[in-house]
């Protein structure tokens, strides 16, 4: 035919999605639920219900603590997923605490008061920049692992209100507790930001022998009980343990590199003390002009 019939193109065909298996959708819920424990918070400090919003915070904290586990174990990690934990985390771990220290009592210092509020919610956003950038350095030990750098967010949430546990349990809200609490939040906040090596407890606990199986159910429910039971107090001896283990994390750390270095050094020694090959040319003089600054750099 010399003039064919017009014949339209086929509709595009629709894009079908791959369905999202619930061991992926499961752990970024558990995220939603510790985010909407963190705003209730807020919510708790604005409406001066200070021991609902400590329980929110608590209740995010322990959310936090098991989404990712959750993840690894159904194998349901995703990309989403630690983004969205990241957010969560500033939320109820930087914004949520800041704000309910600043209801509680930093607000009668006015703008000092909301300053170091500001200082804290900061320090926790960079804090959780930071970790999200190191934890894909390949160039760590495997050692490096047992540490985070500088106080996580969840346990920076849960030490910066150690003044407002101590008021439930009896101290008085005064002026100079207040100016007490600008500097100790200060010093959390900057704790959060340091290179200080602490204990990351994530490779702690993941197999249990069998013979300690109903101990560590025994152990777990006296814990929530007596949390449930006597939280100010629970709360505070475990924020003042905390806080004493952080020189025990150094130190440990230190232990770590000075065993790298021994290693490196005991690795190097048969190399220095091996008999030099006719017509070789010591390292010191072969080294060029051009080496040197890639060395130093």
């Amino acid at each position: 035919m010399v003039f064919p019939p017009f014949d339209p193109a086929p509709p595009p065909r629709r894009r079908r999605f791959k369905a999202i298996p619930v061991r992926t959708l499961l752990p970024n819920l558990i995220t939603l639920l510790a985010l909407c424990a963190g705003l209730t918070a807020i919510r708790m400090a604005v409406e001066n219900r200070l021991d609902l919003a400590l329980a929110a915070i608590v209740l995010a904290v322990l959310l936090d603590g098991i989404d990712g586990r959750i993840a690894r174990l159904l194998k349901g990690t995703s990309r989403f997923g630690a983004e969205l934990d990241s957010l969560a985390d500033f939320v109820n771990f930087g914004v949520a605490p800041a704000l309910i220290l600043y209801f509680w009592g930093l607000h009668e210092l006015k703008s000092a008061g909301w300053i170091a509020a500001l200082v804290f919610a900061i320090c926790a956003a960079l804090r959780l920049a930071r970790f999200n950038v190191m934890i894909d350095d390949p160039n760590q030990p495997a050692w490096a692992g047992n540490f985070f750098t500088g106080i996580p967010a969840p346990a920076g949430a849960i030490t910066v209100l150690l003044p407002i546990y101590l008021n439930f349990l009896g101290v008085s809200n005064g002026l100079v507790t207040v100016w007490l609490t600008f500097f100790y939040t200060l010093a959390i906040a900057l704790l959060m930001v340091s290179r200080l090596p602490v204990f990351s407890g994530k490779r702690v606990g993941k197999r249990v022998p069998p013979d300690l199986v109903l101990p560590v159910f025994v152990a777990a429910v006296l814990f929530f009980a007596l949390l449930i039971s006597y939280p100010w107090e629970v709360l505070t001896l475990g924020t003042l343990a905390y806080l004493g283990c952080l020189p025990l994390g150094w130190m440990s750390y230190r232990e770590y590199q000075r065993k790298d270095e021994a290693a490196a050094a005991a690795a190097a020694a048969p190399a220095a003390d091996a008999p030099m090959t006719p017509g070789a040319v010591p390292a010191s003089d072969s080294d060029s002009d051009h080496d040197r600054p890639a060395r130093l750099n």
